[in-house]
């Protein structure tokens, strides 16, 4: 019985005139496809390159100069049979479609993504816990540094902290820094924020602030700040104002209220929720009322202030998914009038397609990526093919632009360490950062990950950084991660360049890839296994190993037990 393909198209415009056109198809019988393109009269014929077959889908991609307007149609051979995927669907044997899908730029938003992510590396500060520059602005009953993390105690650290450190970040290798929030609240976590518009006293000021961005700035180091935007603190003005004056407060539309007094305190977790919507239930988190224009106008302020005022680089998203999704247009507006060289990068877990079209963020932070890294070298949860078909099916979802500036972490101030789930393997720890600073986007170092620091979920995954207990820094994998930020910035490949995985091989626990850009070929070997393992290259070739510096010639390599290898091939 033959099985006609399902097919479904995307359609992703660039910002120099020309159209990415992608098709989906859950038949795996197609043959070729291509896309005719039609404009004033004049057709032409584009092949379309077989992407790959993945959870029971063919992907098909081209990319075509494009007219502001014009029609095009898919012409497939699938099944035996020569078939167009039109507006009507499939039309079979037909020598001409009767339909074409109709293009109009004005109804495909430009989509462009920040240049720089591409090359940056990303370090991410949890303040309070990286550095104490400034004991004077300490919380009171601020317990001493390394003292074990609990949810609600405070060690100290601050903004001047981070500028104390600058040196170390730059001998790292560091090219941007995103920080957790430093807005005004009473947490040591600062995601229940009491004022937007003023960094915490107990980290220091906005003149602070504007000191390190461009202190930064001038060493070549980008700075996102982090907000959320779906609740606030329960101690905000405007939600104690509701509390006192009920509906008398001008503020009362802006919380989702369900009935009045509001008490002070409650006897059980989620017991708020009778009151007044919150996130998770959480009294101290009351959720806003984005239905009210003068909430969306707020935080567009917000959004804008921070950018124009400081010169910050962007923003990541707390729990983006939770806001109103029409929101997020606006705010893309807003912060790419201020600075169209802004990253939005939003906090989303799983599949965020629908938030990466081209009117919301640029990326999200790449849990999906993080998951299938820890799952395949960590925990050994997943064989060689899944790895391949998760990393495959990341790139297949999103538009090449939001690929290419993916946040691609492996820990954050929200899940276990690293080190820690590989239960201080650290072979295992650096085979996850060969991978993630050779894999398309840009890879994102948790403070602290690169000396192999160990936490488990939070708030163990908070602790202070052991500036002064060198027994619990990891020399060797510090220089590790140096030499894999060396190696990364040498190479425009790893960058920019295309992702072609050549060796998927199960039974030896073996993936390699190429990555090319013009005039730069990397392959990467991963070695999970406990053996040394031959990787046959592509064609014969001339490579340099980039750690070792030796020189490989002929057909074949050998990746050792353990071990990531990475080449440059001579072109």
């Amino acid at each position: 019985m033959r099985h006609d393909p399902a097919l479904r198209r995307f359609v992703n415009a660039l910002g120099d005139g020309r159209v990415i056109l992608k098709l989906q198809s859950t038949c795996d019988e197609i043959e070729t496809a291509q896309v005719v393109w039609r404009d004033g009269g004049i057709e032409q014929q584009h092949e379309m390159q077989r992407l790959g077959h993945i959870g029971g889908n063919d992907f098909f991609t081209v990319t075509v100069p494009a007219s502001p307007t014009g029609e095009y149609v898919f012409h497939v051979r699938a099944c035996g049979q020569s078939q167009w995927f039109t507006p009507r669907g499939l039309e079979i044997d037909s020598a001409k479609p009767e339909k074409w899908f109709r293009y109009d730029a004005r109804e495909h938003a430009v989509f462009e993504t920040p240049a720089w992510v591409r090359d940056a590396v990303f370090y991410q500060i949890f303040p309070d816990r990286f550095c104490n520059g400034d004991p004077s602005n300490d919380p009171p009953n601020t317990e001493p540094w390394g003292t074990p993390p609990a949810f609600r105690n405070f060690m100290g650290g601050d903004l001047k902290g981070i500028l104390d450190k600058l040196d170390y970040l730059g001998d790292l290798g560091v090219t941007a820094l995103y920080l957790t929030p430093i807005f005004k609240s009473t947490s040591n976590h600062k995601y229940d924020t009491v004022d937007y518009f003023t960094v915490d006293e107990h980290f220091g000021d906005t003149a602070l602030l504007q000191t390190l961005v461009e202190t930064c700035h001038a060493r070549g180091i980008r700075v996102i700040l982090d907000a959320v935007f779906n609740h606030c603190s329960n101690l905000h003005p405007f939600f104690l104002d509701v509390k006192q004056r009920g509906r008398e407060s001008r503020y009362w539309n802006w919380f989702f209220i369900k009935k009045w007094p509001i008490p002070d305190r409650f006897a059980r977790h989620k017991d708020a929720l009778e009151w007044y919507e919150c996130w998770w239930g959480y009294h101290t988190l009351p959720k806003l009322n984005y239905a009210n224009p003068e909430v969306e106008e707020y935080f567009l302020n917000v959004a804008r202030f921070w950018l124009h005022e400081v010169h910050t680089d962007g923003w990541r998203l707390d729990v983006p998914n939770e806001v109103i999704q029409t929101f997020w247009p606006k705010f893309r507006r807003v912060v790419k009038e201020t600075n169209p060289e802004a990253y939005i990068v939003g906090e989303i877990w799983d599949d965020a397609t629908p938030w990466l079209v081209g009117d919301q963020f640029d990326a999200v932070m790449n849990y999906r990526f993080q998951k299938a890294l820890l799952g395949y070298f960590a925990e050994e949860t997943l064989d060689t093919k899944a790895l391949d078909h998760t990393l495959r099916q990341i790139m297949l979802d999103y538009p090449e632009q939001t690929t290419a500036v993916m946040l691609n972490l492996l820990g954050s101030h929200d899940t276990a360490r690293p080190m820690t789930v590989a239960e201080a393997d650290v072979e295992s720890v650096k085979l996850m950062a060969a991978m993630q600073f050779t894999f398309e986007g840009a890879p994102c170092i948790y403070y602290g990950d690169e000396i192999g620091m160990e936490g488990a979920k939070d708030p163990d995954c908070r602790r202070c950084y052991p500036w002064d207990r060198p027994d619990l820094q990891n020399r060797e994998l510090f220089a590790y991660y140096q030499k894999l930020i060396a190696i990364r910035q040498g190479n425009p490949a790893l960058r920019t360049g295309t992702f072609h995985p050549f060796v998927v091989d199960d039974e030896r626990e073996l993936y390699a890839y190429e990555r090319r850009a013009d005039g730069n070929h990397c392959i990467v070997a991963l070695n999970r296994s406990t053996s040394d393992q031959v990787v046959e290259l592509p064609n014969q070739r001339t490579a340099t190993e980039l750690f070792s510096g030796r020189s490989i010639t002929g057909r074949e390599f050998i990746v050792p037990a353990r071990r990531a290898l990475i080449l440059r091939v001579e072109t």
